[in-house]
């Protein structure tokens, strides 16, 4: 049976370090969204690179070049649990002598920063630029390619053309899929705890639950604080697209009674 008395205990007695879980789950997928869009963009692109006959011997090996490293790179993170990374990015960099457990910061901030926060990090930025390269590349491709040619028409280069025409209209179309990958990475940054990231998994699992041994009303938790997030991070999603696309909205509860009084 679930003790109800013992959750609310938890969160009475425990609440900072919930806070602490809830702000580095964030950190790790917003930065991890952000910064793997950006990589995810160089990723598209070079995956994208056009061989042409006319190249160079010299261009055309670094093309194939860039563009069998950039399809090495998608294959392997996209085809292998972010989990097995983080475990072989930790073991890796044991064995050429780095441990990222010597880097430490000021006590303000070692409450939910330190060595293996910098490493999950790089491992959830690394795994998402991997699916944030098909998703720019798809936008792309769901351009049409009238834009283009009216582009080129007018004069401009072609680099010029995909990074002011191309470019924000396939962000702005691969904006539901973006978003839908900064929900997957809350939800997946728990599996970073194997490496000793100290996020909402591993606050109230591994250290609260530790402490009290109540690991099912833990995991409640848990699991109602990623629903909540979830949600208001798809309606976050969901307002800006709407504001995107011109909608007017307000969160004035009054609207609706002072339109009713000028009618």
């Amino acid at each position: 049976m679930i003790d109800f008395e013992r959750i609310a205990n938890i969160l009475n007695n425990y609440s900072y370090l919930i806070g602490y879980g809830i702000l580095s789950t964030l950190v790790l997928s917003l930065f991890g969204t952000i910064v793997g869009l950006i990589l995810g963009i160089f990723l598209a692109y070079g995956k994208g690179v056009v061989i042409k006959e006319t190249d160079y011997f010299l261009i055309r090996g670094l093309k194939y070049f860039v563009k069998g490293i950039c399809n090495i790179y998608s294959i392997i993170f996209r085809g292998t649990p972010m989990m097995v990374q983080a475990l072989v990015f930790q073991y890796g960099c044991q064995a050429l002598g780095f441990n990222w457990a010597l880097i430490r910061f000021p006590s303000s901030l070692s409450n939910f920063l330190n060595g293996w926060f910098i490493a999950g990090l790089i491992v959830i930025t690394l795994n998402t630029a991997a699916y944030m390269g098909e998703i720019v590349r798809s936008g792309m491709n769901g351009v049409d390619k009238g834009q283009e040619e009216g582009a080129r028409s007018l004069g401009m280069s072609a680099s010029r053309t995909s990074i002011s025409i191309i470019l924000p209209q396939a962000i702005r179309n691969a904006l539901p899929t973006i978003g839908n990958e900064l929900i997957v990475n809350i939800k997946d940054s728990s599996v970073l705890n194997v490496i000793g990231v100290t996020e909402l998994y591993y606050r109230l699992y591994i250290t609260i639950g530790g402490k009290t041994f109540a690991y099912l009303e833990c995991l409640l938790i848990v699991a109602i604080i990623y629903l909540i997030l979830t949600l208001i991070t798809t309606l976050c999603l969901k307002l800006f697209e709407k504001k995107l696309d011109g909608v007017k909205f307000s969160f004035n509860p009054f609207r609706f009674r002072r339109r009713s009084n000028e009618l």
